[in-house]
Parts: structure tokens; C-alpha cells; sequence
């Protein structure tokens, strides 16, 4: 599934992800592939995971960032000579 960090608290370990059908997911750090917690602001990243249930609560584990690429530009034009 995709989705959208909302937020990770480095100190307590854990966040919230928005899925992309509007549910909002409680995450733990243990829950990022890897092992790679997110470092900084991590507001608005896209993200994949997997859905699992746990104890009947619904929760986000496998989550990896996905890599924005950055749109390309428009080559510039020189102008010709009048």
C-alpha cells in the first residue's frame, strides 16, 4: 500500500502515516524496513508498507521511503541572432 508520513517522534519512537484511502496509521519505529527510522522532518514523504493487525489494531510494518524525483525542467533556448 502507499501513504503519507505525517509525522515520526524521533525520542518516543513512534508516528502516524496517512494511507491514501484516508486512514490514519499508528507507526513504530520497528515497523521501517531496514531499520532505517526517518532522521528530521519527514512531514508529507511518500511511503509504501504493508498493513498488518496486531492485537485487533490495525498498524503499518515493511514501511520504506520512496524516492521523489524531481520533475524535469525545460532545456532553455537560446536566442537567434536577428
Amino acid at each position: 500500500m502507499r501513504g503519507t508520513m505525517l509525522w515520526f517522534n524521533e525520542a518516543k519512537d513512534q508516528g502516524v502515516l496517512l494511507t491514501d484511502d484516508g486512514e490514519r496509521l499508528h507507526v513504530t519505529g520497528e515497523g521501517f524496513s531496514g531499520g532505517t527510522r526517518p532522521k528530521g522532518r519527514c512531514a508529507h514523504a511518500s511511503v509504501t508498507f504493508q498493513l498488518v493487525e496486531i492485537d485487533g489494531l490495525r498498524t503499518a510494518d515493511e514501511i520504506t521511503f520512496l524516492s521523489e524525483a524531481s520533475p524535469r525542467r525545460a532545456r532553455l533556448r537560446r536566442r537567434s541572432p536577428r
